[in-house]
């Protein structure tokens, strides 16, 4: 394993986010101060409670996934493709360091940023509503493997695009309404039995769930399909960047 390399990816690219603190902190963070004061005032007066929770209370697990989800996605896909369009990458692929260093180094700082910033937005949710978490390491858990999974796939992402067009389009057309209808501002429960299973047809509702009954002990799906599904995922991309690496796609040509 060649550390110093690793390091030194995983460095640049940290380095990348204090030298873009604006947009890469301070925007998510007053966004979801928004969301805070549009759903849980607006709203939240209306809902008073879903589940025996308070309706500003039940939508954190839900802006910090949305929080994670979509920062990891752009954090990772913008470090690889930056590469590919100043045309970098091909040094890289040259030295000495193996593919799944990296991966490792590209995914570890995208995965630490979202992980960074899905921390600073609970804290922040702190200071609107009060906030219990029953399981902190279970909490820990899913919010680790949602960034490293969701970094993952951003990486993908990167390699795949060809364009910045392209580096938008899934993150903005896919994943974000994937988000918002994946049970982060409502339970699935409350949902027509129709419509409830063409919910849980999206796979962000179990991220959510598992993610929500860390806090509340309260979820859609049962905590282990909710662990089984991000980890199926997290397979998928794996193996979709080993392929990546094996073939050459979109790297050697």
């Amino acid at each position: 394993m060649n550390f110093r390399a690793v390091r030194a990816i995983y460095l640049f690219e940290m380095a990348r986010t204090w030298r873009t603190l604006l947009q890469s902190i301070v925007s998510p963070v007053v966004s979801t101060s928004l969301y805070f004061v549009v759903f849980g005032a607006a709203i939240g007066s209306r809902i008073t409670s879903v589940e025996g929770v308070s309706y500003g209370t039940f939508i954190v697990p839900g802006l910090v996934m949305l929080s994670v989800l979509t920062q990891s996605i752009a954090n990772a896909s913008f470090g690889i493709y930056f590469p590919k369009f100043v045309g970098t990458i091909y040094e890289l692929l040259s030295a000495p360091i193996s593919y799944f260093e990296i991966v490792l180094g590209y995914v570890g700082a995208a995965a630490t940023k979202s992980i960074i910033l899905g921390l600073i937005i609970l804290l922040t949710a702190g200071l609107f509503v009060p906030l219990q978490i029953h399981h902190p390491v279970w909490m820990l858990t899913f919010l680790v493997l949602t960034a490293v999974t969701f970094s993952l796939f951003g990486f993908i992402i990167g390699i795949w695009a060809d364009g910045f067009e392209k580096l938008q389009m899934i993150p903005m057309l896919v994943v974000t309404p994937l988000t918002f209808l994946g049970g982060s501002f409502y339970s699935v429960n409350m949902l027509p039995s129709g419509w409830r299973t063409i919910t849980l047809l999206n796979p962000v509702v179990y991220l959510i769930s598992g993610f929500r009954w860390s806090f509340y002990e309260i979820a859609d799906v049962s905590v282990g399909v909710s662990v089984g599904m991000t980890l199926s995922f997290l397979a998928v991309c794996m193996v979709t960047v080993w392929w990546i690496f094996k073939t050459g796609y979109r790297l050697k040509n």
